[in-house]
């Protein structure tokens, strides 16, 4: 197959290619800017902001690929929840049916709905609502927290628990996530391709087993060699406002939205998903002690 992909560069988007790659698939990869990707990937040049800049650029594809997405807002930069998940959709979405490019799979996030209380999680919920309304062949992933060697959120834990005597918590740690490999996500999207039942359908894409964040620090503490790691519980009343305050700073770790979806949790029922896919998912622990020593 010959595969359109957006967020080839991404950490997502670089296992997705390297796998596709890997079984002989043909991968053009929107870039805009100097990405270094695989050699063997095609790149076009084009800003997923713009429709006009996609033109011709999905002819001959047999799929899209839509891995674009932000955790974090810079309005400065021009880099928004409704950019760079709505409009940017949108793009794809009309470029795909204009291109004659019916296959559409796109990567959403655990936890979007309608109703969601955080601006994130509503993006991701009207984005998904853009494919549901066109013609296309799509199948949505939602996978909760992405785990794998160059991972932002456990690399940081890891690097917190090499360096602090005590590692902050926030609140009482006894919300709960569900870390998924990112090889499984990434396996998800190839094996999709060639999965008819897969059209019409959105998965959510979790881990074998869910955890606490202090069981999730005591893990990661493990995998480095420590027995222990010492918590220091934050009250929520007190660290609430900070946050708030802080949020602007580029370099402070959390926004308000950030710690509104960790305190929510991040847990869901992958079977569906591995069940349709036939994927054999990685536990945590078998995970993070392949790149964390």
């Amino acid at each position: 197959m010959k595969l359109f992909i957006t967020g080839g560069s991404g950490f997502v988007g670089r296992e997705v290619i390297s796998q596709l790659v890997a079984l002989g698939h043909q991968v053009r990869a929107l870039t805009h800017r100097n990405d270094v990707l695989d050699s063997a990937v095609e790149t076009v040049g084009g800003d997923i902001g713009e429709v006009d800049s996609l033109s011709g650029s999905l002819k001959g594809c047999d799929a899209v690929i839509h891995l674009v997405g932000i955790i974090r807002e810079s309005p400065a930069k021009g880099v928004t929840f409704a950019k760079l998940h709505v409009e940017a959709t949108q793009n794809m979405v009309r470029a795909a049916t204009e291109q004659g490019v019916r296959r559409f799979l796109h990567m959403s996030a655990n936890g979007a709905r309608a109703d969601a209380v955080t601006d994130y999680h509503k993006t991701k919920w009207a984005a998904e609502e853009e494919l549901r309304r066109s013609n296309l062949d799509w199948t949505i992933f939602r996978p909760s927290l992405i785990f794998g060697p160059h991972d932002q959120f456990v690399n940081l834990l890891a690097q917190l628990i090499r360096t602090l005597p005590l590692v902050p918590v926030m609140g009482d740690g006894r919300y709960r996530l569900q870390p998924v490999w990112v090889g499984d996500v990434a396996a998800g999207f190839v094996r999709a391709l060639n999965c008819r039942e897969s059209i019409g359908r959105s998965f959510e894409c979790g881990g074998p087993e869910a955890y606490s964040y202090d069981q999730i620090l005591d893990l990661i503490g493990r995998a480095l060699g420590k027995s222990k790691v010492r918590k220091f519980h934050q009250p929520l009343l007190l660290m609430k406002p900070v946050v708030a305050a802080m949020q602007s700073i580029p370099q402070f770790p959390m926004t308000s939205d950030q710690l509104a979806m960790l305190l929510e949790g991040n847990i869901c029922d992958p079977e569906p998903w591995r069940r349709a896919l036939n994927l054999d998912l990685k536990g945590f622990t078998e995970g993070i002690s392949e790149y964390l020593r």
